[in-house]
């Protein structure tokens, strides 16, 4: 008759079967170091990598868009300050200064901000990791800084139904929406939804209307809606003359005026982005370098 094992018998068996168990169970979240930098930007695999240097434009420099750097700044400031405020979607033309604003507006809340405050943090997720903001927003919620998500050129197309993972990051279930969290957006489209893809739900549903309101409600989850639209001639002409400015370019004024009406007539747009392009030609043609800061 055999007899029973003993405990060290056991013992190696047990030891490899809580080492299986090891390895299978989830990793433990990455806690990121807020400390690092004022700006993350967060990746596929679920994590946070820290930006030290963001590339931005002087709020001071974006032109034409009076109304709507007030009002988002406005929103901003309060939001930092621990007050209430509104997730935003700034749409509309593209190279408006739509992603340029944001972080610029984050940059200079930064810079005004009371000593001894906690900074501002701000937290770029990209279009395609969209689905992980829930996780994202979950990370986020027990530290004690207050979080700018910014998602750049946000849109969706086709039979693409991540955007329910966005309407429930954004409502936030039964926790609601973590209370050191806004959520900003840019892009083209009002409504995030390519205008095929509303019909479409129209045309196939049982009930449109239904259907319809779902996907267009996405953007009712933004309290502030900003919108951009193309700047006129005088708007473009006065970006140009901030930058030349604003890095000591020289050049005579009727020269400056025409190359960059040239420019704009060339590329068939006037806006913020085409205006710094052309900048960027005229310092290359000047041999001058453009500063970190534009």
């Amino acid at each position: 008759m055999t007899a029973d094992p003993t405990l060290a018998d056991l013992l190696p068996l047990l030891q490899r079967i809580a080492g299986a168990l090891e390895r299978a169970a989830p990793e433990p979240p990455h806690r990121p170091d807020f400390a690092q930098a004022d700006a993350f930007v967060w990746l596929a695999e679920g994590r946070l990598q820290p930006v030290p240097k963001v590339n931005r434009v002087a709020m001071g420099l974006l032109r034409g868009i009076d109304r709507m750097r007030d009002t988002l700044f406005d929103n901003t400031d309060r939001f930092a300050r621990g007050l209430p405020a509104n997730n935003a979607l700034l749409w509309g033309a593209r190279g408006m200064g739509k992603s340029s604003l944001v972080k610029a507006v984050h940059a200079e809340i930064n810079a005004r901000r009371a000593p001894g405050t906690r900074p501002l943090k701000l937290v770029e997720i990209h279009r395609e990791d969209i689905e992980g903001l829930p996780a994202l927003m979950g990370l986020l919620r027990p530290d004690p800084h207050r979080f700018v998500v910014f998602c750049d050129d946000l849109s969706f197309d086709g039979q693409d139904t991540s955007y329910k993972s966005l309407k429930a990051a954004l409502d936030g279930g039964i926790e609601g929406r973590p209370e050191n969290v806004v959520f900003y957006a840019t892009s083209n489209r009002r409504h995030l939804l390519a205008r095929e893809m509303v019909e479409n739900e129209r045309s196939t549903a049982i009930n449109p209307g239904e259907a319809v309101e779902e996907k267009v409600s996405l953007s009712d989850r933004f309290g502030l809606w900003l919108g951009f639209h193309k700047c006129s001639q005088d708007e473009y002409l006065a970006m140009v003359d901030a930058y030349v400015a604003r890095h000591g370019l020289t050049l005579d004024p009727a020269q400056l005026r025409a190359e960059a009406l040239e420019w704009a007539t060339t590329r068939g747009s006037r806006s913020g982005r085409t205006a710094f392009q052309y900048i960027q030609d005229l310092a290359g043609r000047l041999g001058r370098r453009l500063d970190d800061e534009a």
